[in-house]
């Protein structure tokens, strides 16, 4: 239980308050009730100064251009005892907009929950404050300091805060620079000492809980990226999130932008930069309660809530990172704070834990390819050029659709070819052979019709060999099959729409024995597995390293057909299972079958019994 104390300050009337009485009804122009959109100053690295007041701390509310600031909701009686409530009710209450009855309430909350955030036992504070821009800036003289360098190239949205507001904020910049040296890029940052700027008595307490945020050492949670690093692979995360989740508005950014990953790269902008003052205080409401994972969900929200505004003849042409960055900033005109929050926790998320995996796999393939802690911005171009790649099964553009459904931490790698039936031959030996010791692969099918279809498959093909004799299901939830002719179409693990059929599972959790793929591959006349559809053990992973996103082992699923992603054999190769096999191939790698199946509840992706024209196996390069 959260145990919080809650004392109310003096009536706004009163001479030490900075909030302004509420008179009369809340009706007025759109901007009372909307809010201004952000200020924004664009930081330089040029010794850009602003003159700094020290003496600049006169009270609660003494920073905000109070004509600019949005009215509060309706007033309602406040129970004293609201911060005594559990934690699943505070939830609850935030997502509801409770604390927008009153500014008083919102600025008594944020302090008192950011109090009760863990952080490291050594974390600046209010006296350190004080200490710190005593030492700075000198006592009751004004000072110019440029801001620190971690935030060069960022951009600073000033919301409703009056000139003393900005110079406070830059202020708190200033020391977060000098008392958190390890800082080397976090552009939520400012966004972020704004927003409780407008909710606190002065720049000590904004800076003290502002440093608990940063010092935050809860396990799995973080509340702001400080380096270059880990900015990078939250937008790439964002990045796969949203391939998941919002199908049709990825599909559609992805035919229309030559640079996917660019457009992802602005999503905390989207929150913290271009929406209007009371949408984004509405989300920093309830981030300080459920950390980054809400931000994502709100994300997710307004990508969908802009597939359904635009149409792919209406982008033609259109730069569409500018058209989704002025679709946020007047989100107003389509949909309001609460509908817009309303369906972004709508959105079935996988766990905390599952995302942060996600993160820390993104984070390794950064590192691998050379980005470090301690790195400035640089620029990053992460699209793949495929003016150079050629294929027998498809075409450079349909290969660039196949590669942006693909895990954002594969993608930064180029496609590189490891097997061709036209080269290699049919043989399954051969096909082992030249795809073992890559992983992921992305395998293409062409058939004697003219149809293609094809898989990505998360995991080695040696993963096979690790059960023995008897080999078994192996793969993770990021496999998934796809129609590339006559149309092209993606069917993921069932799973990724529907978590609520699965829940997290102990790790001590065992699973039963697998069926063979030979029994798999001898079915009944009717294409139907005659074997028990069971699941294997996975392999313990090696000391030290990271458990796969999405490995079966996390979860407690609803069947033991729902997560048979990949078997292989001397007999053949069987990609989704149960009630039947989105794919398989024989021995000889010339004859097919595709049926719908429980893994990935997809149709047969060709006709049921195909010929193979051509066969053709990716991997990627530098992976």
């Amino acid at each position: 239980m959260l145990q919080v104390g809650l004392s109310l300050p003096r009536s706004p009337e009163g001479a030490d308050s900075g909030f302004p009485t509420d008179k009369g009804d809340n009706t007025g122009t759109g901007e009372e009730i909307f809010g201004s959109s952000p200020v924004t100053v664009v930081i330089t690295s040029e010794a850009d100064t602003w003159d700094i007041d020290i003496s600049s701390c006169l009270g609660c509310g003494q920073f905000v251009d109070w004509d600019r600031m949005p009215d509060p909701e309706q007033q309602t009686h406040i129970p004293r005892d609201i911060l005594c409530k559990s934690p699943k009710e505070l939830k609850k209450l935030a997502r509801e907009g409770y604390w927008a009855v009153s500014r008083a309430l919102r600025a008594q909350v944020y302090h008192q929950l950011i109090q009760q955030v863990s952080c490291r036992l050594v974390t600046p504070d209010a006296l350190v404050y004080r200490d710190v821009v005593s030492r700075l800036f000198g006592k009751m003289s004004v000072s110019s300091y440029p801001l620190p360098e971690f935030l060069e190239g960022c951009s600073m949205p000033t919301y409703c805060l009056n000139p003393a507001g900005i110079i406070a904020l830059k202020k708190i910049l200033i020391c977060v620079g000098n008392l958190f040296p390890d800082i080397t890029y976090s552009p939520i940052l400012p966004s972020l000492v704004a927003l409780l700027l407008h909710y606190s008595e002065d720049e000590a307490q904004c800076f003290e809980n502002i440093s608990r945020l940063i010092a935050s050492n809860s396990p799995h949670t973080s509340y702001i990226d400080q380096s270059f690093l880990a900015h990078q692979a939250s937008c790439m995360t964002f990045g796969d999130l949203a391939n998941k989740h919002c199908p049709a508005a990825h599909k559609l950014i992805a035919s229309t932008s030559e640079n996917v990953f660019e457009v992802y790269s602005e999503w905390l902008s989207w929150l913290f930069h271009d929406l209007p003052f009371n949408y984004a205080i509405r989300v920093f409401d309830v981030y300080l309660l459920e950390g980054q994972k809400v931000l994502y969900r709100i994300a997710l929200a307004l990508l969908k809530q802009y597939r359904l505004s635009v149409t792919s003849t209406e982008l033609e042409g259109t730069d569409i990172k500018a058209d989704l960055q002025a679709f946020v900033q007047n989100i107003t005109e389509h949909v309001s704070v609460d509908k817009l929050l309303e369906r972004a926790f709508s959105i079935r998320l996988f766990s905390r834990k599952e995302i942060w995996l996600l993160q820390m796999a993104n984070r390794k393939a950064l590192m691998e390819r050379g980005i470090t802690m301690v790195q400035s911005r640089q620029s990053f171009h992460l699209a793949i050029d495929m003016q150079n790649f050629s294929s027998s099964i498809v075409t450079a553009q349909e290969m660039r659709i196949i590669w942006s459904w693909i895990p954002e931490r594969f993608s930064l790698s180029s496609p590189l070819l490891l097997f061709s039936t036209s080269e290699d031959g049919c043989s399954l030996q051969r096909f082992y052979t030249c795809c073992e010791g890559y992983e992921p692969t992305v395998l293409l099918i062409k058939t004697t019709e003219g149809e293609a279809c094809g898989a990505f498959l998360s995991s080695d093909w040696s993963e096979r060999k690790k059960s023995g004799a008897t080999s078994g299901f192996f793969g993770t939830g990021e496999c998934f099959v796809f129609t590339v002719r006559p149309e092209m179409e993606r069917y993921e693990w069932v799973l990724i729409k529907k978590p609520e059929l699965a829940k997290a599972v102990p790790r001590s959790r065992q699973r039963s024995p697998s069926p063979s793929p030979a029994s798999l591959l001898s079915s009944s006349p009717d294409g139907r597995s005659t074997s028990s559809n069971h699941l294997t053990v996975p392999t313990p992973q090696r000391k030290g390293r990271l458990s796969p996103f999405l490995a079966i082992r996390h979860f407690l699923l609803p069947s033991k057909t729902a997560s048979m992603f990949m078997c292989g054999s001397r007999e053949g190769i069987i990609i989704g299972g149960g009630g039947g096999q989105a794919l398989s191939l024989d021995a000889n790698l010339l004859w097919g079958r595709t049926e719908h199946c429980e893994t990935f509840d997809n149709p047969p992706l060709c006709q049921e019994n195909f010929k193979v024209q051509l066969l053709e196996v990716w991997g990627f390069q530098n992976v």
